[in-house]
């Protein structure tokens, strides 16, 4: 068994809750629980809250600093990595690769050069919104951002992301901004932790739609733990992830299906707790019918491909 986890929050967790570090915390994501699940790269999000954060690009520099900081301690554990290749070369020197994003565009504040300084920095996937509207455009929070899409700046944004070769993720995206970026990226494009909206109405997820067109354009969907998105239960259970999966292969293959847990995240438990028990999922989807190469395909080597593609 590999992992390759597409969204975590535990930068956010470490800025906040001081005294932890990454190699070992009380959260749902550390270095030693990685390792007892055999990870192979983790998506580390530098996430930006506009209601509490005022200034979104500080503080995202401010989580950066964090990611680096935990990095240059774990070096015998982990390296920043920045492209397909670096997954395959850490591997081999028994090290994660940990990537970092950006959960909230507004952090650009409406700069292509700082879409520079972040690349620079080694972001290589930017969540376009979170929960506000912001300088690219809507998010999916309310029905009244439904049909809103991209700004100018937003459409401009996706044409240079492309150029430089920045993974664009459409997760917390308006409807019709997901639109706008299927229409606009000449290269294929993820939502890094969504599920199927046919299973749970909920408009963070995505439709039968927009699953297809992801999947014909190569791209990825990151199945998200939290309940909410999940079912009806006030706890993430592998049964309901297992759903989606089956939903999401059924609509658009089993080559789109990917994980983008949102540990440290999301507000309500998983049924497996933390990131160290990921054989519990790997395992049930085997006896739920799933072969080797589909959940191997699952765990890591969809979002190898992908990587492979993109960066």
């Amino acid at each position: 068994m590999k992992v390759i986890d597409l969204h975590c929050d535990t930068l956010t967790k470490l800025a906040e809750e001081s005294g932890n570090e990454l190699r070992k915390n009380q959260f749902s994501v550390d270095i030693e629980k990685m390792q007892k699940s055999n990870y192979i790269a983790q998506f580390f999000a530098a996430f930006v809250d506009k209601s509490k954060h005022i200034d979104s690009y500080s503080w995202a520099f401010k989580l950066i600093e964090i990611f680096k900081r935990e990095e240059s301690k774990n070096r015998d554990k982990i390296k920043q990595a920045f492209c397909y290749e670096d997954i395959l070369v850490n591997e081999k020197e028994g090290k994660i690769s940990c990537f970092l994003s950006i959960e909230e565009g507004a952090a650009l504040k409406g700069s292509l050069d700082n879409l520079f300084l972040f690349y620079k920095e080694g972001v290589r996937l930017i969540t376009l919104t979170w929960n506000f509207p912001n300088e690219i455009g809507y998010p999916n929070t309310e029905d009244k951002y439904r049909n809103k899409g991209l700004t100018k700046f937003g459409f401009e944004l996706i044409e240079a992301m492309n150029d430089m070769r920045i993974i664009i993720d459409v997760s917390h995206l308006s409807d019709k901004g997901f639109w706008d970026v299927a229409s606009k990226s000449k290269r294929p494009f993820m939502a890094s932790h969504s599920n199927a909206r046919a299973i749970k109405n909920h408009s963070r997820n995505l439709t039968d739609e927009m699953i297809r067109v992801l999947a014909e354009k190569g791209g990825l969907v990151g199945i998200n733990f939290y309940s909410n998105f999940l079912g009806n239960k006030n706890i993430g259970t592998i049964q309901d992830i297992i759903t989606h999966i089956k939903h999401m292969k059924k609509v658009g293959g089993i080559d789109i299906v990917a994980l983008g847990s949102d540990f440290d995240g999301i507000s309500t438990p998983v049924e497996f707790e933390d990131c160290s028990h990921m054989d519990k999922i790997y395992h049930s989807l085997l006896k739920s019918g799933f072969s080797q190469d589909e959940v191997d395909k699952i765990f890591y080597s969809n979002a190898l491909r992908f990587l492979k593609e993109t960066l």
